[in-house]
């Protein structure tokens, strides 16, 4: 092999630079049982650190269902703590466990949560950002000054937070019925992120990050699910139908319901015999035998409202003894009467 000196390597590069030699492009190669043409095979890049064990379809029902999730614990809290509180889903991604807990704050308010039937437990950080205003408006106050330390939650704020908490876990539950009926709770909760170990850290988590606003506060409430534990309903999240199904059971259901209910409710029936105006100096000067005068014959039909919305045309008078109203027809939506 001719070793090259150092006036021929520079002549070269110079070469390539010009043009007048041609870089050669490495040449792909897929080594494979079957023959493909290169032309029409999709190369990407894999990062072995962050498989993606949850499919883009699977991730899109997660983070629609914590849609839902977000928007019933927002309510919850609103009522609860009166004043509105915004909860909205930031980001939905899978990633290991240990760049889970790298990105967490400490001190934290870090929960750890069952939900049973499924084996495994899950995380659920809420920032103290957003707890000790949660804090300070369940103790009477106003946030405007509001200082946060750094230091972990005393025994008397857990105990107040757990009231927000389980408010959540309730939610939660809602939320994940379509899928599976799950039963959420707290098992132990911890200060420092690091100091918990629920799976490898290289374990491959799906992390629900919300953005929660109270007031002129705002915080971060993250829920991490590790992939082993919803693994067994892992295919119920990827097809679609599982919105449809549960809306069409469902809707069936509560349509039955709600017409068992209204067709007992009782509704107030009125015939209006005339209207008329007349002015206000009338109206004071109005005393007993007086009479007022309608346009409307008295022979003709009146008008009878259900609730007060004009519905039918009729005749009021009397049948068995008791006063009753017998329809002609019925008053169309665009019909003037």
């Amino acid at each position: 092999m001719d070793v090259l000196d150092q006036s021929e390597i520079d002549a070269l590069l110079a070469a390539v630079d010009t043009g007048e030699v041609k870089q050669e492009k490495p040449q792909i190669q897929i080594f494979s049982r079957h023959r493909r043409d290169l032309d029409t095979v999709e190369v990407r890049p894999y990062d072995f650190k962050r498989p993606e064990r949850v499919s883009k379809d699977q991730m899109r029902s997660l983070q629609t269902l914590h849609e839902a999730f977000a928007r019933n614990f927002g309510a919850a809290l609103s009522g609860f703590l009166r004043t509105i509180v915004e909860i909205k889903v930031a980001n939905c991604e899978q990633m290991t466990y240990a760049e889970f807990i790298s990105g967490l704050p400490n001190p934290t308010s870090f929960n750890l949560l069952e939900a049973k039937p499924l084996e495994g437990q899950m995380c659920l950080e809420i920032s103290p950002l957003i707890i000790y205003p949660i804090i300070d408006r369940l103790l009477g106050g106003t946030n405007q000054e509001l200082f946060i330390p750094q230091r972990p939650l005393t025994v008397i704020e857990t105990r107040l937070i757990s009231k927000v908490t389980s408010r959540g876990l309730t939610a939660l539950s809602e939320a994940w019925a379509g899928i599976k009926a799950l039963a959420f709770e707290i098992v132990a909760s911890e200060s420092n992120p690091q100091l918990v170990q629920i799976v490898p850290p290289n374990e491959v988590v799906i992390v629900i990050g919300f953005e929660m606003r109270l007031a002129n506060r705002a915080g971060t409430m993250n829920l991490c699910i590790p992939y082993n534990v919803i693994e067994p309903i892992i295919e119920s999240l990827s097809s679609q139908n599982w919105f449809n199904v549960a809306k069409t059971d469902r809707s069936v259901e509560i349509r039955k319901t709600i017409s068992n209910n209204l067709t007992s409710a009782a509704v107030t029936v009125t015939g209006l015999l005339a209207e008329t105006t007349i002015t206000l100096s009338d109206l004071m000067n109005l005393s007993t035998g007086d009479i007022i005068v309608t346009e409307r014959a008295a022979s003709s039909p009146v008008v009878l409202c259900v609730e007060g919305e004009k519905r039918f045309i009729g005749n009021v008078g009397m049948h068995k003894g008791m006063r009753a109203a017998k329809l002609i027809r019925s008053i169309q939506p665009n019909e003037r009467i």
